[in-house]
This record gives C-alpha cells, structure tokens and sequence, in this order.
C-alpha cells in the first residue's frame, strides 16, 4: 500500500490553521500575557513588568480579596481621563487588587482600609491612602478594587465597584523582567 505525496501548501495551511485555532482558543478561555502600563499597582507592579493572567479559576470560585485582577472598567472609569469625551467607553483593561467583595462596606479613612468597621492589613501598600472614602456597601456581584499605590491610582474610590462579568481574569505569574519573574504578585 502506497502513501500518499502530501501537498505542502495544504499541509502548511494545515499547520498554521491549527495554530492559530489553538491561541485563540487559549487566549480566549485560559491565558494570556498583559503588561503594566502605569505606576498605579507600585510597588507591587512596575512600568513594564508583564504578566500571565489566567481565565480558569473564577469559573469554579469566586475572586477574594488581596487578588490582583485584570478587567474592564465600567463606564464611569472615564472620569480619570479629562481629555477623553464622557461618552466614549473604555477599551483599555485595568489591573488592580480586590479590596471589597459583595456585601462587604468598605470605607477609607485615615490612611487605612476598612472592611465592615475593622481595619485591614495592607503590606503590599506603596503609602497609606491620602483621602477618604465611603462606607460604602459593595453591590451583589460587584467587586471593590484599589491601586497599590493608593495616592496615584484611579480605581474604585473614584468610579465605582467592578462588575463581575468585567472581569478578565486573575493575575497569576510575573513573567518579566526576568530577575523578577514569580508567583509573588
């Protein structure tokens, strides 16, 4: 029995169609790279640092609090960008740490978090918060989320809780630069 001579354009269509079903595929449901474009998760997070943010796990648990984030802002984020129209959406995604959950009354005031009247334990901090905040009650299915860096950061305290069905995924690995590659984020 003889085989068949391949055809090596359908071949490499092949190949290439395959590959490019299978990053999209993964890119959509599993993974995907993203990088740090502002100070506002310092000192956490660098300008430049990129990131592995995996999609897997808020299928099965919900996000709690202390884990960083990638999501889609509502549109009230567009209150930190003056020059922007009030009626353009945002397409960007931001990265933040989850502070309040569901239910939760976060308040901010006198440099410290407040999660129903107690005060947290933030050492991933760049400085303790300069303004105050809230209480506020966080809606059902929504998430509270700050910056590290608390003075330099538009997040939550400016525009609103996060709806979970913006969120992208979880921050899960530093990739680079190298010398701080790692899970400790």
């Amino acid at each position: 029995m003889s085989k068949k001579p391949t055809n090596f354009w359908v071949e490499s269509a092949s190949v290439i169609g395959l590959s490019l079903f299978f990053s999209l595929v993964i890119r959509t449901f599993i993974a995907e790279a993203r990088y740090i474009p502002s100070e506002s998760m310092l000192p956490t997070l660098e300008v430049g640092d990129r990131l592995m943010i995996e999609k897997i796990s808020y299928r099965f648990n919900p996000p709690q609090r202390g884990e960083i984030i990638v999501f889609y802002p509502p549109d009230t984020a567009t209150k930190c960008d003056p020059l922007r129209p009030q009626t353009l959406p945002i397409r960007d995604a931001y990265i933040k740490r989850i502070i309040g959950l569901p239910n939760e009354t976060v308040e901010v005031k006198e440099g410290k978090v407040y999660i129903n009247g107690d005060p947290i334990v933030e050492n991933y901090t760049q400085a303790p918060p300069g303004y105050t905040y809230g209480p506020v009650t966080v809606a059902p299915d929504t998430y509270l989320v700050l910056g590290d860096n608390r003075n330099a950061s538009c997040d939550s305290h400016v525009w609103g809780a996060v709806p979970k069905d913006n969120i992208i995924g979880r921050a899960a690995v530093r990739f680079f630069p190298f010398n701080r590659i790692g899970t400790d984020i």
